[in-house]
């Protein structure tokens, strides 16, 4: 064989195996990515729902995604998971973040090793490629702040309960609805004292913080929830101390998981967006990145409720949905979850 033909053959051999070499592997198809959703943890109630959306998606899709948490909600035991997931080359994290701080390191190091990562309630990250939330922040504590409101017939003080002073999207609710509270509703008062208390995500310590402060103010009519737990935990303080439709609460909750509250009126009102679709959302995303696809203007990830995304103004990394509900007795059954 001459060294013509050798040349020819060579050639054709390195070009049939070339697209083994780019980025370091052959180029996989949309069913072949692997693409993890974490959440806060993997009790909570609503993350089990949200575990629902992602198992239907690769179900539907033929994905390779699926729904990783811990134990307990813990930034650190969050962080370390997601250093796991680095270390087996996922090509995608979904990340509902516990401490936007702490997680801001794992995240640079998750882009670093050309992972995809897009998180959900993490509008202030920086090391991202996209955060999702379902709705404007400030439209949404407008709109917790409006039931609220309602219940308290738009007079009296009140406060403010978020899982923690670190917690992105609860600290803009919470802030928007203090806004639209002076703006709108000017015989309410934000508590001078306690404008803010921590709950950290658990219901015990959201009963037992508003056990305290309706013992202490004597005078506090109103607590405005953030975490799935708080209004739940501000109601069981409510009726303990025989406060019913003297003190209100209202937040953010599971529709069956607070049928009782809201059929006897302990809670007028909870609001809500379906964790569910949140979770496919994210993969959705995810997958049009890993894919190359220009993310820009008005964005559709054929889920509910995200079928029309915008960037938050002044960010090229929010997009914001429209997935607001409002959950109360009349209708608390009729959402199946």
């Amino acid at each position: 064989m001459n060294w013509k033909k050798k040349i020819l053959i060579l050639s054709i051999v390195l070009m049939s195996i070339s697209p083994l070499f780019a980025g370091g592997q052959q180029e996989k198809s949309s069913t072949d990515y692997e693409i993890v959703v974490v959440p806060k943890d993997a009790s909570n109630p609503w993350f089990v729902r949200m575990k629902v959306g992602v198992d239907e998606y690769a179900k539907e899709t033929g994905v390779n995604v699926y729904q990783k948490g811990t134990a307990e909600i813990d930034a650190t035991l969050q962080a370390q998971l997601i250093q796991d997931l680095i270390a087996q080359q996922v090509d995608a994290l979904c990340v509902v973040p516990v401490d936007l701080e702490s997680l801001e390191p794992v995240l640079a190091q998750a882009r670093e090793a050309g992972i995809v990562v897009i998180t959900h309630e993490g509008a202030d990250l920086e090391n991202i490629d996209y955060d999702i939330e379902a709705f404007s922040n400030a439209g949404y504590g407008a709109f917790i702040m409006d039931n609220l409101a309602e219940a308290m017939g738009e007079e009296g003080v009140y406060t403010t309960m978020v899982a923690s002073l670190t917690n992105g999207s609860h600290n803009e609710w919470a802030d928007a609805g203090v806004a639209h509270q002076k703006a709108v509703y000017p015989n309410m008062q934000l508590l001078d004292e306690k404008p803010r208390v921590e709950s950290n995500d658990n219901g015990d310590v959201a009963y037992n913080t508003a056990k305290e402060l309706f013992k202490k103010y004597p005078d506090l009519k109103g607590v405005m929830g953030t975490s799935s737990y708080d209004a739940p935990g501000v109601a069981r303080a409510i009726e303990e101390l025989g406060l019913i439709d003297k003190a209100y609460t209202s937040g953010t909750g599971m529709p069956l998981d607070n049928k009782a509250l809201l059929e006897s009126g302990v809670v007028k009102s909870l609001t809500l967006w379906d964790p569910a679709l949140a979770g496919k959302a994210m993969i959705s995303l995810a997958r049009k990145v890993l894919a190359g696809e220009e993310i820009s203007g008005t964005v559709d990830l054929d889920v509910d409720g995200y079928t029309a995304l915008k960037f938050k103004k002044n960010s090229s990394k929010v997009l914001e949905g429209e997935g607001w509900i409002v959950i109360n007795s009349d209708n608390v059954l009729s959402f199946g979850f």
